[in-house]
């Protein structure tokens, strides 16, 4: 399907500079954009690509529209623009379609107009399905699972009996949510299971990402509110409640009874510690490491850049020096004290 600039500006808001009757058929990046392609500039170091793209069109903003050699869609933020395009032109298949016969769903399950579920999948006693649920193929819906309106879950995504999942989510394949959390008593050396009474409470607009685990309340619920972004292999940990807005990337981390909470940015390979609290609107980049309340919104860092060994290993070695070096300072400035207090005062010299 194709869209003629027209089109395309009304979807995304933005203004045309060019030939509003030209047709794009897709996008691409501004360097392998070709004719009946749009591309977009959101970052300024590829700005110098701008002048040799052979694309139709661009998304562009107004500051870097002077050096726009094609057509052009004038906006403030053109990543906005891409994405909303990208949202338009997108050919990715539904999760599933109608309800196949390979599909064990449970006669007490209770299941809405236009729901879809896919080959294989298992649908346990009780579950309800708001209308336009899908659930793709070999996905395994424990029991008194509630998914509320158009709801999408991708390939073999395991929901654990009672989580309840808002309108609007996206999950991708392998997820698992609302498995035991990690409770054990240790009892002269035997650990004894905790077993964890709680559950998962997914809000509206949540997308999580392939292959993420979210566990399952000890007492209380694991709640994940509205508008939180997952990335793949996440570790949400029991009774974690993460705030509306928060986004996460790949391969972090949050230990049992944390709080984080609104519109806050966790980049990839972060570690939160347990039974700790985080603020509104706080980021927090690669492999920080975070083990006490924080209290103040900002960015927050501890993960060291990589260097060359070498250079690593000189730090690393002044590094276990620090004690040492720590207490000959101490002494040195004992000296100097005592040496002062010596002298002569400089007026009665």
């Amino acid at each position: 399907m194709s869209y003629t600039l027209t089109e395309i500006a009304n979807h995304i808001g933005a203004t045309i500079q060019g030939d509003k009757n030209c047709l794009i058929e897709s996008i691409a990046t501004l360097a392998n954009a070709k004719s009946g392609q749009i591309t977009f500039l959101a970052n300024i170091k590829y700005r110098q690509q701008l002048k040799d793209t052979q694309a139709s069109a661009v998304i562009i903003s107004e500051n870097c529209l002077v050096d726009c050699p094609t057509n052009a869609l004038v906006m403030d933020n053109p990543y906005i623009g891409y994405a909303l395009l990208a949202q338009l032109l997108d050919t990715t298949p539904k999760t599933a379609n109608n309800i196949h016969p390979s599909a064990q769903i449970d006669s007490t399950a209770v299941l809405a107009e236009n729901v879809s579920i896919g080959a294989n999948a298992v649908i346990e006693s009780g579950v309800e399905l708001s209308e336009g649920v899908a659930i793709g193929a070999g996905c395994f819906i424990g029991k008194d699972v509630k998914i509320a309106e158009k709801t999408s879950l991708w390939a073999n995504v395991s929901v654990y009996h009672q989580v309840e999942i808002g309108k609007n989510c996206l999950i991708q394949a392998n997820t698992v949510i609302g498995s035991d959390g990690f409770g054990y008593a240790n009892h002269q050396g035997a650990w004894v299971k905790i077993p964890q009474l709680g559950s998962v409470i997914i809000g509206n607009n949540v997308e999580i990402g392939a292959s993420t685990t979210i566990d399952r309340g000890a007492l209380d619920d694991t709640i994940i509110k509205d508008n939180v972004i997952l990335d793949n292999q996440i570790q949400i940990a029991h009774n974690v409640v993460i705030g509306e807005g928060t986004a996460m990337a790949a391969c972090s981390v949050i230990a049992g009874s944390t709080t984080v909470g609104n519109n806050c940015t966790i980049a990839g390979l972060v570690g939160i510690n347990g039974h700790i609290n985080i603020t509104d609107n706080c980021i927090f980049t690669g492999f920080a490491m975070v083990t006490k309340n924080v209290t103040e919104s900002g960015v927050y860092s501890s993960g060291l850049p990589a260097q060359p060994n070498k250079d690593w290993q000189k730090s690393n070695a002044r590094i276990r020096k620090l004690a040492t070096t720590n207490k000959k300072i101490k002494a040195l400035e004992q000296e100097l004290l005592a040496l002062k207090n010596t002298m002569p005062d400089a007026q009665e010299s």
